[in-house]
């Protein structure tokens, strides 16, 4: 298997609300791709996927129910400080649950968490040791 992601898709309860919060929240354009059932949004290198939970869970042939920590996050990397302040700012004053306000981390960058309406963790981070490419993709060698 080459080592390229091309797809992550997040099962979600409700269709409707987490479009909206994709849309309207965060500011993302759907792909043409998208209809009723599923929505694609471009994201950099890879395509970010909502599709319902328990239609997914059924794809993949395990359970839909489950709670607290799913063992992932996704991240929106930011070039500095003072953007990880802004981005966590607006969503708050958008009504989203902030998960972990701005602070410095452990590893030497900044960042926060914030969850999407299903739970799902996002950090939004400023990693001083991570560069980006002209498409704005991180460059890492």
């Amino acid at each position: 298997m080459k080592q390229h992601l091309h797809l992550i898709t997040l099962g979600v309860k409700e269709m409707d609300r987490s479009r909206t919060f994709y849309t309207d929240i965060l500011g993302w354009t759907p792909s043409t791709a998208s209809n009723a059932g599923v929505a694609f949004f471009k994201a950099g290198g890879v395509v970010l996927s909502l599709f319902p939970r328990n239609a997914l869970a059924e794809d993949a042939s395990i359970e839909s129910e489950g709670s607290g920590f799913s063992g992932m996050s996704l991240a929106y990397n930011t070039r500095s400080e003072h953007e990880v302040d802004e981005i966590i700012g607006d969503l708050r004053s958008k009504g989203v649950t902030i998960l972990k306000i701005p602070q410095k981390a452990f590893w030497g960058g900044y960042h926060a968490y914030f969850a999407d309406p299903d739970g799902n963790p996002w950090e939004v981070a400023f990693n001083p040791f991570f560069l980006f490419d002209n498409a704005g993709n991180l460059d890492l060698e």
